[in-house]
């Protein structure tokens, strides 16, 4: 039972459909290492960037439930698809039946707020994954706020499964990230900015790049969303207040939580103890 109004400073809930929120995570935590935080992972039922609509709002919901039960006012959905698929849902229905004085908020809003501070052409390539590329959200919240930029976006089906199994090094990886990218610029050749659409993306940076023009821009979202995080706080000191602030974190994942140890170092470069969590 979510109990409404909760005036006890809580932590800030992170979730995501497997490790990739981790990159936001990790962003928003070396700018604002003060405050506590809490990740879900729900690894068990990960990948979501394929699955249907209706099957993220419910996973993702349930997920944002469970942080609000576990005190936290205020959960940032680290998961591109998420954001896409359930977040607009999520703050315009739920929230007035859940507690009205809670928030989530989103990776895709910060990252396109961005975009327009990086591009000099106009020129927008997309790199996400399918469920992110068809609900065409970027598409949506870059036409709200720079009506005249043109979006190009391929979808990187394996570009998940080569992080998550660390084969970021491999010939594998190498030619799946060099088919992607040359899909995307034979689409649009004058793409100047090109927006790693998915948490998991940032690990593949060096190949990337390798496989780029150097005058190309590539945004990787965990800085971006660290910072419209802390300009947020300051805009809304009462969702501040909320936030408690001893420096701690807390893991849980609904998969085995030496398993997601295992891989959450990939991610972060650093040893953390996780704990299971049930979401259903």
């Amino acid at each position: 039972m979510i109990e409404k109004h909760n005036t006890k400073p809580g932590p800030i809930g992170i979730f995501d459909s497997g490790y990739g929120g981790l990159t936001i995570l990790d962003g928003i935590r070396r700018l604002l290492p003060e405050y506590d935080y809490l990740y879900i992972g729900d690894n068990a039922r990960a990948p979501y960037g394929s699955r249907s609509f209706d099957v993220v709002y419910e996973f993702t919901l349930q997920a944002v439930e469970k942080l609000f039960d576990m005190g936290c006012s205020l959960v940032i959905l680290g998961c591109n698809t998420a954001s896409a698929k359930a977040l607009r849902t999520i703050q315009q229905n739920d929230l007035k039946r859940i507690d009205p004085s809670r928030r989530v908020l989103g990776v895709i809003r910060p990252t396109v707020e961005a975009i327009g501070t990086l591009t000099h052409n106009q020129h927008v390539g997309l790199l996400a994954t399918e469920g992110t590329v068809l609900s065409e959200s970027y598409n949506i919240e870059l036409k709200k706020l720079y009506p005249s930029i043109e979006i190009t976006a391929v979808a990187c089906p394996m570009w998940v499964h080569l992080v998550e199994n660390n084969q970021m090094n491999t010939p594998g990886a190498e030619y799946f990230v060099q088919l992607r990218l040359e899909q995307l610029l034979q689409k649009d050749p004058d793409i100047d900015t090109i927006i790693l659409g998915c948490t998991h993306f940032p690990l593949l940076l060096p190949l990337i790049r390798k496989h780029v023009p150097p005058h190309i821009h590539l945004l990787a979202q965990g800085n971006y969303v660290a910072e419209s995080l802390k300009n947020y706080l300051l805009r809304h000191p009462e969702i501040d207040e909320r936030c408690a602030k001893n420096g701690q974190c807390d893991y849980y994942t609904t998969e085995n939580p030496l398993k997601f140890q295992q891989s959450a170092s990939i991610f972060l470069k650093e040893s953390i103890t996780a704990k299971h969590i049930n979401l259903e």
